[in-house]
C-alpha cells in the first residue's frame, strides 16, 4: 500500500471570535444590552432606566467593547442635549445569532440533566 502524506494540517482555536465571546460572557450585562437593542431601547440612559442593578459606568463599558470589536455602532446626533444611539451591525446581526445558538444548545443540555 502507497502512504499518503499527511492530509490535514493542525486545526487551531479561532482567536479573534473567541475572545469575543469570551468577552460578550464576561461581562453579565451584555446579553441583556442586545435585549434591550432588539426591543428598540438603544439609547443608553433608556437601557439604565429599564434595568434594575445596571449602571452608567458599567454600560458604557460594555457597549465600549462592542463597539470595538465592530458588533454595534454608535450613532452621535450633533444636538443639544447631545443624543448617542446604538445599533447592532450587520456583522453583530451575526454575532448575536450565533450567541443565540449557544443559548439553545445550552438549553438543550439543561433538559437532559
Amino acid at each position: 500500500m502507497k502512504s499518503q502524506g499527511k492530509l490535514f494540517s493542525r486545526k487551531s482555536a479561532p482567536e479573534q471570535s473567541a475572545r469575543m465571546v469570551e468577552s460578550i460572557y464576561g461581562c453579565k450585562w451584555l446579553l441583556t444590552v442586545y435585549q434591550l437593542l432588539a426591543s428598540g431601547i438603544n439609547r443608553p440612559g433608556e437601557m439604565v432606566r429599564s434595568v434594575e442593578g445596571l449602571t452608567t459606568k458599567v454600560l458604557n463599558e460594555c457597549l465600549r467593547r462592542n463597539t470595538k470589536f465592530g458588533i454595534l455602532e454608535r450613532i452621535s446626533y450633533n444636538e443639544s442635549p447631545p443624543r448617542v444611539e446604538y445599533e447592532v451591525t450587520p456583522f453583530g446581526s451575526k454575532f448575536v445569532s450565533i450567541l443565540d445558538e449557544l443559548e439553545k444548545l445550552q438549553s438543550e443540555i439543561e433538559s437532559k440533566n
